[in-house]
């Protein structure tokens, strides 16, 4: 039952972040007449003061000393760092100029080019539904291409920018508190040295705009960090298949405000491009449940068969048995002897796993 409880508690938890996630687009043009890129910034700077206080509630520092000793994850973190930069200033951007469809996506197409840079950059071998997949996926991408009259570059970048954030961080393998702590680290001193010059100019709108725009400004710092914290407590309760399906919330929600809500044009072109995108995602989810379903029944039948297996005696054992009726090769010398003691038998070896080297995932 406290299983049951859990996952449902994972599933809210993961609805409530890919939610959020999908209704941003309704939180950016709130704070116009700010520019994408001061916008950006007071993200940068109040997501890390947001991120410090949850490390510091759930006590979790230890992990910055190993950072600063180690080099190739702090160039990991910074291009990260970069990567999330563009994805995060470019996304500001396309919401605030008319461009929420073809932001949405870009978040469409983003497990798709993930699969493809795992090919061409991690050697990955693909299976034929995968192959089937990206091949819809670059047809989608002509089609839409020719429909705007040039390929559709904000969806491809923040496909591109998000896929290469992905990869970092899968290099780096830190939690996404820490990681989203490293990186607004990296960005919050030039983040907050646009902001100061921005105020030195007379261009800062952070208090020209008044005490509502300004905390709408600081709020950005809890807009990123309140999904990833949700995002965080599905992942330790609900299975990754589950999470890869809700992922498609996001840019479902979004596409349905681009059209919906901000009423962006649909031309019948961009609906044949945006259904060859949906064809590839479901050929891609239906070969990842048949997988996972697959492996799942053939490590159950590998127990079941391992259980069934009759056990060999052991050797040692059947020496020592007194009730063994095999010969004993050694002759026995004539006249009584006193038994010695029995040798003792080695008992089950300590498998208990020290808590010191268990990984908290």
């Amino acid at each position: 039952m406290e299983g049951k409880n859990e996952q449902r508690a994972g599933l809210l938890y993961g609805i409530g972040a890919y939610g959020m996630w999908g209704l941003v687009p309704l939180f950016w043009p709130l704070l116009k007449p700010s520019g994408a890129i001061e916008i950006l910034a007071h993200r940068m700077v109040w997501s890390l003061g947001v991120v410090a206080v949850a490390l510091l509630v759930v006590r979790r520092w230890a992990w910055i000393g190993e950072l600063v000793r180690d080099r190739r994850k702090l160039g990991l973190i910074s291009v990260a760092a970069a990567t999330i930069t563009v994805n995060w200033g470019l996304y500001i951007w396309a919401v605030n100029n008319g461009h929420v469809v073809e932001a949405s996506l870009g978040y469409f197409i983003n497990p798709l080019v993930t699969i493809a840079m795992g090919v061409l950059l991690l050697g990955e071998r693909l299976r034929p539904v995968q192959w089937a997949a990206v091949t819809t996926g670059l047809v989608a991408v002509l089609v839409l291409a020719i429909g705007y009259g040039k390929p559709p570059w904000v969806s491809l970048v923040l496909a591109f920018s998000f896929a290469t954030y992905g990869l970092a961080k899968k290099k780096v393998s830190m939690g996404g508190l820490e990681s989203l702590a490293a990186e607004t680290a990296v960005l919050f001193v030039p983040a907050l040295g646009f902001l100061l010059w921005l105020a030195a100019t007379g261009e800062s709108t952070f208090t020209a705009g008044g005490a509502g725009h300004g905390f709408l400004l600081a709020a950005t710092g809890i807009v990123t960090a309140v999904p990833l914290i949700c995002f965080g407590a599905a992942a330790v309760r609900v299975p990754l298949s589950t999470l890869g399906l809700l992922q498609y919330l996001a840019p479902v929600f979004q596409f349905g405000l681009g059209v919906l809500y901000f009423n962006e044009s649909m031309p019948p072109e961009r609906w044949a491009g945006f259904a060859l995108v949906w064809l590839a995602l479901s050929l891609l989810t239906w070969d990842a449940l048949r997988t996972a379903r697959h492996n799942r029944a053939l490590a159950l039948k590998l127990l079941a068969t391992a259980a069934a297996a009759p056990t060999a005696p052991d050797p040692a054992s059947t020496a020592l048995d007194p009730t063994s009726t095999a010969p004993d090769p050694t002759p026995t010398p004539p006249g009584p002897t006193t038994p010695g003691p029995a040798p003792a038998l080695p008992g089950p070896a300590d498998t208990t796993q020290d808590p010191a080297q268990q990984r908290v995932t």
